[in-house]
């Protein structure tokens, strides 16, 4: 038991080195608009370099069984830019007025995973640096 302790602490203090120095993405605060919920996701840029867009695709277990996706994006993909700088925060959305809304209220959601993530410069090329999300 206490072995397994240990090895979990492990786990996890390095999984939170490999976010210090990357780009951290946390669960943001929900919002039920017009009966849909809403989730956001808040980014902290930790890397070095400027991203350009960022999207995490989250699929989000109901409580009745059912399981959608909703993509959290920090702007547009052909739309005008939201640049992360270095440093700096941001909260990826849901765009409501490009994807389909979720259908319930936050409190008929009962977990929530990451699908994909997409993570691309300025230069438009991939993140060299590591995206790490807790949704």
């Amino acid at each position: 038991m206490k072995a397994a302790l240990v090895a979990l602490g492990g786990v996890l203090s390095s999984t939170a080195a490999l976010a210090a120095n990357g780009i951290a993405v946390t669960r943001g605060s929900d919002s039920n608009v017009y009966g849909n919920c809403v989730p956001s996701l808040v980014v902290e840029n930790r890397s070095g370099e400027t991203i350009d867009y960022l999207q995490v695709d989250v699929v989000l277990a109901l409580r009745d069984g059912r399981q959608r996706i909703v993509e959290l994006k920090s702007a547009y993909r052909e739309g005008a830019p939201a640049p992360i700088a270095p440093g700096a925060r941001a909260t990826l959305r849901q765009h409501l007025d490009t994807s389909r809304a979720l259908g319930v209220p936050c409190g008929e959601v009962s977990e929530r995973r990451v699908s994909r993530t997409i993570c691309e410069t300025e230069r438009g090329t991939m993140c060299a640096s590591s995206v790490f999300v807790q949704p």
